[in-house]
């Protein structure tokens, strides 16, 4: 599905650069890529993280895992085939983002290590920030939370390729910043990656 198909394109220069929105949001664009488990806590980490940018005044968004489905993916299911499209198209929508030199919050439980990797390799090649951030939590964890009953489906099998269930997750060999929701704070969860921001130059507040 990522094969050009469309001929006599060109690429089209315009006269603002990423450099100059960059300096106009005084911060970076770069790409926060949550992943893990459902109900490990990426949403909700992202929100609150959200919230603090915001007060900084720092320009960001977030793209979440199933309002992105209730969009441009909404014609995706969860196949293997169709979670590797899923990635691919917000990998692209992220870049679009950190082009407009906003921070993007990523929460997708993109289990796949090669999906993950890809989206990393097309925002290296065009010279901009990706940070994974593992999210880890026990399966036990997230599976007692379970905030949207899908485990509890997914166990009396009403949801067939339900990650941790009868899907793999393949977890971030070497993730930027690894999080453990089931034994941090959420507030000790947004300071480590706000720390990580400024380390990384993309924030100086």
């Amino acid at each position: 599905m990522a094969e050009q198909k469309a001929t006599n394109v060109h690429w089209h220069e315009g006269d603002i650069t990423r450099a100059d929105r960059e300096k106009l949001n005084g911060h970076k664009g770069a790409t926060l890529w949550f992943t893990g488990l459902s109900g490990s806590g990426k949403s909700t980490v992202a929100v609150e993280l959200e919230g603090k940018l915001f007060e900084m005044g720092v320009a960001s968004y977030r793209l979440d895992g199933d309002n992105v489905r209730m969009g441009i993916n909404k014609n995706l299911g969860f196949s293997a085939e169709d979670r590797a499209e899923n990635i691919r198209r917000i990998g692209e929508v992220a870049k679009l983002f950190v082009d407009s030199g906003q921070i993007v919050l990523s929460s997708f439980v993109s289990p796949y290590r090669a999906d993950r990797d890809a989206v990393r390799e097309l925002h290296d090649a065009a010279g901009m920030d990706f940070i994974e951030v593992f999210v880890d939590c026990s399966l036990e964890a997230a599976e007692s939370r379970d905030p949207k009953g899908l485990y509890k489906k997914a166990r009396a099998g009403e949801i067939k390729n339900f990650t941790g269930i009868d899907d793999p997750y393949e977890a971030p060999e070497k993730p930027e910043l690894h999080l453990h929701s089931d034994q941090q704070s959420l507030e000790e969860e947004v300071n480590l990656i706000l720390e990580l921001l400024r380390e990384r130059g993309i924030i100086s507040k």
